[in-house]
């Protein structure tokens, strides 16, 4: 028999035991599943439906513009510029550059320089500074003329040649787009945005 002092132990004892034996293997449990956790992966969509039509333009691909059919891009992308004979140049059109951007005014028209550049001839293709023109989300149409200190471009591109030259107009704020159209069929257009704020 177990002598009262040593009985009250004992009862004290398994207790201890007990707590730190059961605290030990929830600890165990937790590491363990901590551990065991299965890894994630990144959620797949895979392909699309064969029944959707595919792409025929590729980004950032160069278009091809002519009098029948027209290029729609925005500013600073190529356009292949097809003139009939065999004679095609690449146009570019970047802008436009605004002044006074951020000041404590903000004015419904600014004035708006672009850079054109003509290169990739495969003929003689003249260049006619009237044949680019620009028109504002209102319809409003724009002349434009050569940007101060700028001289006049030659009257012709050839292959082998770049030509750049600057132009500018005042325009409205807001949507906008740099038309060209030699012989009065427009055969580019370069969508852009007039932002003085």
């Amino acid at each position: 028999m177990i002598p009262a002092r040593d009985a009250g132990r004992a009862t004290v004892r398994r207790p201890r035991r007990l707590i730190a034996t059961v605290a030990l293997a929830a600890a165990a449990m937790f590491v363990a599943g901590c551990s065991n956790a299965p890894a994630t992966t990144e959620p797949a969509y895979g392909s699309l439906p064969t029944y959707l039509p595919t792409a025929a333009i590729q980004p950032d691909s160069v278009l091809t513009g002519s009098a029948a059919h027209p290029a729609l891009t925005t500013q600073g992308d190529q356009v292949e510029v097809r003139l009939g004979n065999g004679k095609s140049v690449r146009a570019t059109v970047s802008g436009p550059d605004v002044p006074g951007e951020g000041l404590p005014y903000v004015s419904p028209a600014t004035t708006c320089t672009w850079t054109i550049t003509l290169d990739r001839a495969t003929a003689t293709v003249p260049i006619d500074l009237h044949e680019f023109t620009t028109i504002d989300h209102l319809g409003g149409t724009y002349r434009l003329a050569l940007a101060p200190g700028q001289s006049t471009p030659p009257a012709a591109i050839g292959p082998g040649q770049t030509v750049a030259f600057r132009v500018r107009t005042r325009m409205e704020t807001g949507e906008g787009l740099m038309r060209w159209a030699p012989g009065n069929s427009v055969v580019a257009s370069w969508d852009f945005v007039v932002e003085n704020d």
